[in-house]
Formats: structure tokens, C-alpha cells, sequence
């Protein structure tokens, strides 16, 4: 059952303890994989899918013949929904690019900054235990609308070889040609030093296991990542006048995901926290993954009972969540009060399935309580800025003795001579 906890009666440490830090043995298997598939390359990533897929691998490149089988197979329900999508993601992540700016109001200097989308990114969509079609369009578009001019993809197949028909189907949607059938570690490393057949790019996205999460974090610095995902976060701030079902509905979208998943509820009403503690009991033995959501709210689940709804903010705030529903009357009246989360889902119409697949808003969050600092995926994450600077010889000499004695006091006198020599007869 969900424990029950007093906001009061908590060190904000043990609100949501959280550690995302990989386990030493998951470290020296990651740093394995690496080097093997930076020393073998194809080879490494064909004996991986054997050993941890179960799947022969000949050609680790999808075909356009898969692309084509798996779309012309898909329902054609799920393909319109899939278009809408993906057109909803796209016009919200169109209102993200950003408008390059040059500054010329000083005679002689012209000053500015350029926005310059990355060369080639790398998607990582998992596999196992569910197949994420979601994952593909919130992570692929950005990048179409950053204006990425190479886009590869990889997930690992399945006993028979194939990728999933709907990733595929969703890929093709997205408009994906090149991708790949490999997964987990083996595949961040391929994506970040290159194989015989798979591209080394320069950034890679995607939320994995902690193999995955753990490989991200090792290739950084030779490429870029988008973030070092933990499990899955919901945090439900709610009042008293919420439907306890819905609530406790909510709190498994999340806890379905993974053992480790934090479903969390806050709220100042002490009647709704008993009430959803017994709905959850309710609804979990009918859930289709129910083991795994036992395990969740069981082990990582909380209900934290504050005084009043500021406290409530507060404690949200402390906890900094992946997701967070305001269930309350007036979700836009504290809406400002809210400074710490991936995603904000406003007002008891809006679950968070809503987002993960459909409004526009990416669902690739930051976790761990590091929405503190860092934001959700977006255009940003795959583009450069680059500032640029112009002096004509008149400009540069009226603060050629500034920048001198600027550079002198800092003990750079190569740097003062840079400008000083300019000026020398």
C-alpha cells in the first residue's frame, strides 16, 4: 500500500530520494560494451542483439521494404492518430525556433548571434518490455523542425529480427529512413563513435534503461546528450474536491512504466489522500502490469499531506517532478507559484497520458529533480548558437587602450599587444 507522510514532519532530502547513479557492475558492463563495439564495430553490434535480443541480425539496417510492409500493414485508425500526432508536435515545436538578431546602433560595430542546427543527431527508441511509437515523434520532429539535416534512429529487434511495425510505422510518419536494429548500451556507443554501417552524429537523445542511461553519460564530451534520464516521475497536486478514481488513475500511468517509477500525491486534504490510498488498491490488481505497478507505488510511492495548498506548492517544488498535474480549482491562479517541473498538466481534465502522446508538448523530461535546471526536449536541443563580431579599424581604435589595460591587469599581455600592434607606426 502507498505510504502516507506529513509535509511538516519531512526533511526535504527524504521527500523524494531519488539516485540515479549507476551500480559499479552496471558501469564495468557499459564500459565493456563501448570498447568492444568501438574495436568490432557491425560485428559487436550483431553478437549484442544475439546474446541480449535473442535476434540473428544479418543487415543491421532497416530496409525500405520493412518501412513500407510495417505502414501498409498498421491500422489505419492508429496511422490517422499518429498524423495527428505528429502535427500537433510539430506546431508547437515551430513556436520554439528562435530568430537570429544582429546589433548595429554603434557607428562602425556590428554585433549578432546565429542559430545553426547540428549536422546529425541520434535517436535512441527503446524496445523490451513495450514499444514506444510516442518516443519516435517527440523525439524525431524537433530535430525536423531545428532543421537537422541527418536523422538516425536505433532499436533493437525483436526474436525474429524485425523492428517493431510500429516504431516503423511511426518512423515513416516522422519521416525516418535510416534505421537501425540494435539497442542498449551498444547502441550509444555506435551512435557515438560510428560503425561500418551506423554513422557516428553528434548528439544523442532518447530515454533508456541504466545501461542506456549510463552509456549517455560516458560518451558525452565526444557527443552531445540530451539529458541522463532516471524512471518515471507523476506527481498529483490535488484538493479535496478531486475524484479520488481519477487520481489514483493518474498515479499508475506512471507506475506501469517501471518498479522504480515514483507515482506521488500532495494535496491538503486529508479525506482525499485516505480516499485515493484505497482506490489505488482497487484499481492496481485489474491493471494488465500489475506486478510492476505494485512494486512502484509500494516501494517509491507517496502521499504527502500538507496543511494548505502553498505548502502543497512547496513541497512540489522541493520535489521538482518529471510530471506534475494541478488538480485544483484554479489551476492558472498558481500556476506562477510553480517553478520546478518537466511538465505542468493544468486543471482535472488533463492526464498526464494527454502530453505523453498527443497535446504537442514533448514527453522527454527531465527526471531526478533536475527539472530544477534543465528543461524538456526541444527545438534548443539541436541547435547551436554561435555570436559573431565586426569592428571596422576607427571602432576598434576607440577602445584599443580599454581592452589593452584590461588584458594587463589580468597578466595577458599577448592579448593587449593583439590590439595594441594594430595602432603601432
Amino acid at each position: 500500500m502507498i505510504k502516507l507522510y506529513n509535509f511538516d514532519e519531512l526533511k526535504p532530502e527524504e521527500i523524494l530520494n531519488r539516485d540515479i547513479r549507476a551500480e559499479k557492475n552496471v558501469e564495468d558492463v557499459v564500459d565493456a560494451i563501448i570498447a568492444d563495439v568501438r574495436a568490432r564495430g557491425d560485428d559487436a553490434l550483431k553478437d549484442y542483439a544475439l546474446k541480449f535480443d535473442g535476434a540473428t541480425i544479418e543487415n543491421l539496417q532497416v530496409t525500405q521494404a520493412e518501412i513500407d510492409e510495417a505502414f501498409a500493414g498498421m491500422d489505419p485508425y492508429f496511422l490517422e492518430t499518429l498524423r495527428h500526432a505528429a502535427e500537433n508536435i510539430e506546431q508547437f515545436h515551430r513556436q520554439q525556433v528562435h530568430k537570429n538578431f544582429v546589433m548595429n546602433d554603434r557607428p562602425g560595430i556590428v554585433l549578432g548571434q546565429k542559430y545553426t542546427p547540428i549536422e546529425k543527431a541520434g535517436v535512441y527508441v527503446p524496445g523490451g518490455t513495450a514499444a514506444y511509437p510516442s518516443t519516435v515523434l517527440m523525439d524525431v520532429i524537433p530535430a525536423k523542425v531545428a532543421g537537422v539535416s541527418e536523422i538516425v534512429m536505433t532499436t533493437p529487434a525483436g526474436k525474429d529480427g524485425k523492428v517493431n511495425p510500429v516504431i516503423l510505422a511511426a518512423a515513416a510518419t516522422a519521416g525516418v529512413t535510416k534505421i537501425f536494429k540494435t539497442g542498449g548500451a551498444q547502441a550509444v556507443a555506435a551512435l557515438a563513435y560510428g560503425t561500418q554501417s551506423i554513422p557516428a552524429v553528434d548528439k544523442i537523445v532518447g530515454p533508456g534503461n541504466i545501461y542506456v542511461a549510463t552509456a549517455k553519460r560516458k560518451v558525452f564530451g565526444k557527443v552531445g546528450i540530451d539529458m541522463i534520464a532516471g524512471p518515471s516521475e507523476i506527481l498529483v497536486l490535488a484538493d479535496g474536491s478531486c475524484n479520488p478514481a481519477w487520481v489514483a488513475a493518474d498515479l499508475l500511468s506512471q507506475a506501469e512504466h517501471d518498479r522504480l517509477a515514483s507515482p506521488v500525491l500532495v494535496t491538503d486534504s486529508e479525506a482525499l489522500a485516505k480516499a485515493v490510498q484505497a482506490e489505488l488498491e482497487v484499481q492496481i490488481p485489474q491493471l494488465p502490469r500489475a506486478a510492476i505497478a505494485r512494486a512502484s507505488v509500494d516501494d517509491n510511492g507517496k502521499i504527502i499531506l500538507c496543511t494548505d495548498l502553498h505548502k502543497a506548492i512547496e513541497a512540489c517544488n522541493i520535489i521538482a517532478p518529471e510530471h506534475l498535474e494541478v488538480c485544483v480549482e484554479d489551476p492558472f491562479g498558481v500556476l506562477n507559484e510553480i517553478r520546478n517541473a518537466g511538465s505542468i498538466f493544468l486543471g482535472r481534465n488533463v492526464p498526464e497520458a494527454l502530453g505523453d502522446y498527443f497535446a504537442g508538448p514533448n514527453h522527454t523530461l527531465p527526471t531526478s529533480g533536475t527539472a530544477r535546471f534543465s528543461s524538456p526536449l526541444g527545438v534548443d536541443d539541436f541547435v547551436k548558437k554561435s555570436s559573431f563580431i565586426y569592428y571596422t579599424r576607427d571602432a576598434l581604435e576607440a577602445v584599443a587602450p580599454r581592452i589593452a589595460d584590461f588584458a594587463e591587469r589580468e597578466g595577458l599581455h599577448a592579448h593587449a599587444r593583439s590590439v595594441t600592434i594594430r595602432y603601432e607606426k
